[in-house]
């Protein structure tokens, strides 16, 4: 390995601010720290704006035991560039750039050969707790810049603002890789949408955009109003309703599961056509459903995480393209450990957005 990249990190000056968790409380604060040096395939990025994930409140607060502390959480990062390697030929000092869930990969294997990276073979790197080519635990977006090998980073259309550009960088692609693989881009058809957070709200917004129509499955009915008026959905079911649920019986030909909560699966499986696909994008504590509701209709189930580079630049200029925009709620840095206590209980419309720029000092 390089000497250069081997460097300690102390004899480097500590120029990046951000907000850490320290230990498994999860409480945040500022953090003073160093990134690595700007290498020949590096973009340095002015941060200007971090969506708020629940991957923040997981790790931060050391749920998969594998956290690393000092912990800088974020991984929906967008900002400017600032500076770039002398072999940077996709991006520019000024450019308005994203960055999403890794930072890196072995850019070797099959997946990574086909755009596909988040499951290169040798593993990805996280963009916060993860170990980088350096030896260095990774550090997210709740800082104020960002050093990232160019193949990482993501146009941004001028004219897409950069406070709705950061959660398209995990809610987004989470809901749209999915959708794109099992071609549900396909107007006419019926999608059912099971949950209403920060990645169910984009679902819906893609499933629109697709011409789909649209139904969306919430256990609570006070989301009934926004999901209908506010982001277009065609009906709105009380998952609890089992009149509904039976009335839906055989209807759909896609559901994009995106709760994380433990919940049933055969009513839902019950829901789709004869070879209708099932994509689950949250993480409940099991899964579990009779195997006569996969085989008696033909029926897929996938699983899904975010995207490769391809998909997801794809994803943003459909974004751009279609005036299609997260609901956020802008909050400053200082309100942060509110924010992970608020997401924790759902009570966010749909993601919040750290104004980095204005507000990290």
């Amino acid at each position: 390995m390089d000497a250069r990249l081997t460097m300690d990190s102390q004899t480097k000056t500590e120029d990046c601010l951000g907000w850490a968790a320290r230990d498994p409380s999860g409480v945040l604060s500022p953090y003073k720290f160093s990134r690595r040096p700007l290498g020949s395939d590096d973009v340095s990025i002015k941060i200007t704006h971090c969506g708020v994930c629940y991957a923040d409140v997981i790790w931060s607060r050391n749920k998969n035991g594998d956290s690393m502390y000092p912990l800088v959480p974020g991984h929906e990062i967008a900002g400017v560039v600032k500076e770039v390697g002398s072999n940077v030929c996709r991006f520019k000092v000024g450019d308005p750039v994203g960055v999403g869930t890794y930072v890196n990969s072995c850019r070797d294997c099959e997946y990574c050969n086909d755009g596909v990276e988040v499951h290169c073979v040798k593993g990805s790197v996280f963009t916060f707790n993860g170990i980088d080519e350096d030896g260095t635990v990774t550090k997210g977006g709740y800082s104020s810049y960002i050093v990232v090998h160019e193949r990482y980073c993501f146009r941004i259309p001028s004219n897409y603002p950069l406070a709705s550009a950061a959660p398209l960088l995990c809610a987004g692609i989470t809901v749209y890789a999915p959708m794109m693989r099992h071609n549900m881009n396909h107007s006419g058809k019926s999608l059912g949408v099971i949950g209403l957070g920060g990645l169910g709200h984009m679902a819906v917004k893609f499933g629109k955009a697709f011409g789909l129509h649209v139904t969306v499955f919430s256990t609570s009915i006070s989301k009934k109003e926004e999901a209908l008026n506010l982001l277009g959905a065609d009906k709105f079911v009380v998952a609890s309703d089992q009149e509904q649920m039976k009335g839906l019986s055989k209807s759909l030909d896609f559901i994009v599961d995106t709760a994380s909560g433990n919940h049933p699966f055969d009513p839902y499986m019950s829901l789709l056509k004869i070879s209708g696909v099932y994509v689950l994008v949250g993480f409940p504590s099991e899964v579990k459903f009779s195997p006569a509701s996969l085989n008696m209709g033909m029926r897929t189930v996938s699983g899904s995480i975010t995207g490769g580079t391809k998909v997801t630049q794809e994803m943003i200029d459909f974004c751009a393209a279609h005036n299609i925009y997260p609901q956020i709620e802008v909050i400053p840095i200082q309100y942060a450990n509110e924010a992970l206590e608020r997401l924790i209980k759902r009570d966010v419309k749909y993601r919040f957005v750290i104004d980095i720029e204005n507000t990290l000092k």
